[in-house]
């Protein structure tokens, strides 16, 4: 097979990967998470606002995520935009991407939504000739309707 077909099918993997998780999130199945992440795969969370989290496994990530958004009437994990770096260094069980995101979200009683946005800077890692998620650092990037612009620089584009 050649290299383009190669890098072909391993772009689309890690598309699928990244809406696979979209999904997970909006079904509410932190069982999947397995199917996502690796088992050692670190999370890490810079809400700009509050200290910054970190998160090791799926487990540990569902139970995060999960009280997170059951404050919600209304939730749903959007991917805004994704660029992907197959293979750095010529590696070719790894994958980095940059995941710009947005939570459509309203607060349980509440009639105005709550939106958020950022950016997950993620690594990929080849498991047993499967994709999954082996570390994501996310950041903050903007919240709506309060208009909270939360100012990002070029190194919180970095990998």
């Amino acid at each position: 097979m050649g290299r383009s077909m190669e890098e072909t099918m391993d772009y689309v993997a890690i598309v699928r990967l990244q809406r696979a998780y979209a999904d997970v999130v909006n079904r509410r199945d932190w069982a999947a998470l397995h199917q996502i992440f690796t088992p050692d795969a670190t999370v890490d969370l810079d809400l700009v606002t509050r200290p910054p989290l970190h998160m090791v496994g799926p487990e540990a990530i569902g139970a995060f995520v999960s009280p997170a958004i059951a404050r919600f009437d209304f939730f749903e994990f959007v991917v805004l935009n994704t660029h992907v770096e197959l293979w750095p260094n010529g590696d070719r069980t790894a994958v980095r991407a940059r995941v710009f995101m947005c939570e459509l979200r309203q607060p349980a009683g509440q009639t105005e939504r709550d939106d958020a946005f950022g950016l997950y800077r993620d690594t990929y890692a080849l498991v047993d000739d499967e994709w999954r998620i082996a570390a994501r650092r996310y950041r903050s990037l903007g919240r709506f309707p309060s208009g909270e612009i939360l100012p990002i620089g070029p190194d919180d584009f970095a990998f």
